[in-house]
């Protein structure tokens, strides 16, 4: 299944249904493709024992996504919802904020429907099948986590009324795609951004340029991000549960007007209140400037 230069569109493209699913067409991957996410695989999971949180590696378990070849969606979605009652839909590339709300609240992860090239192997912009399904399916055979992705996509929902979807990206970014966990007296990594990236997933613990600040929603409901590089901030939870129950009884409404009429928090910045878990030297952010 070649991938075409981008997988970023303003309508729904010709074969997907008006949520933007579309058919996975499993048998349509080719040998190359399916090679691609074997290599993938098994570069992460050689490293990811000892880092990756215990939920994350028990959803690979679960799951069975140790089997060759990318996962056929009939087969791990079978296995997905005898556990969570989640799903993987296919779609052809990222979604509007709107619609990809509405898939998370109804337990529908969309997923991209193509793979990275060989060229692309450490860094694309655009979420493939690989970050999608091995860096966030795992987590969602969790009860916990799948919990609160529900109640994200609910809170995601109710804030296009507030003009506040920004503070929300923040929010997803932190925890979702980078966030740590204290576990087994130490940290470890549940974010598919991290877990899906082989060398993020040693930068996030290993190195001594990024912060490690306890997790806190309204300030990271302000703090800045960059997609194009490490993160030189990473926020830690002290379990999915702390995640969940902060989530779920949080009146966001009047968060997010007072979060707007304060200025946003600069990547890196440490604030008087924050919990400092390790204060990082921001060698590598210095370096790259």
């Amino acid at each position: 299944m070649k991938s075409p230069d981008t997988h970023v569109h303003e309508t729904p493209p010709p074969g997907s249904a008006p949520d933007w699913t579309c058919p996975q067409n499993w048998d349509a991957f080719s040998p190359g493709e399916h090679a691609m996410w074997d290599r993938l695989f098994a570069r992460q999971w050689d490293m990811l024992p000892g880092r990756a949180s215990d939920a994350f590696l028990r959803g690979i378990d679960v799951l069975r996504l140790e089997k060759p070849g990318i996962p056929d969606y009939r087969e791990l979605n079978a296995r997905l919802v005898d556990a969570t009652g989640w799903q993987v839909v296919a779609v052809p590339g990222l979604v509007p904020d709107e619609v990809f709300f509405d898939h998370l609240a109804n337990r529908r992860f969309p997923a991209g429907n193509f793979i990275r090239t060989p060229e692309q192997l450490d860094y694309l912009q655009e979420p493939d099948v690989f970050h999608d399904v091995f860096g966030h399916v795992p987590m969602l055979a969790d009860p916990v986590f799948a919990d609160y992705m529900v109640a994200y996509g609910l809170g995601g929902l109710r804030s296009l009324k507030f003009d506040a979807l920004k503070q929300l990206a923040r929010l997803y970014w932190y925890t979702v795609e980078f966030g740590l966990i204290r576990e087994a007296g130490g940290l470890r990594i549940y974010g598919a951004g991290i877990v899906s990236s082989y060398s993020e997933s040693v930068f996030a613990l290993d190195s001594d340029s990024p912060n490690r600040i306890g997790f806190d929603l309204a300030r990271v409901m302000r703090t800045d991000y960059r997609i194009d590089d490490f993160q030189q901030n990473y926020f830690v939870i002290d379990s999915l549960g702390q995640l969940l129950d902060t989530t779920v009884n949080t009146d966001f409404a009047p968060l997010y007007v007072e979060n707007a009429a304060l200025p946003p928090i600069p990547i890196a910045d440490i604030l008087p209140g924050d919990e400092v878990i390790t204060r990082g030297t921001q060698d590598y952010a210095t370096a790259k400037a």
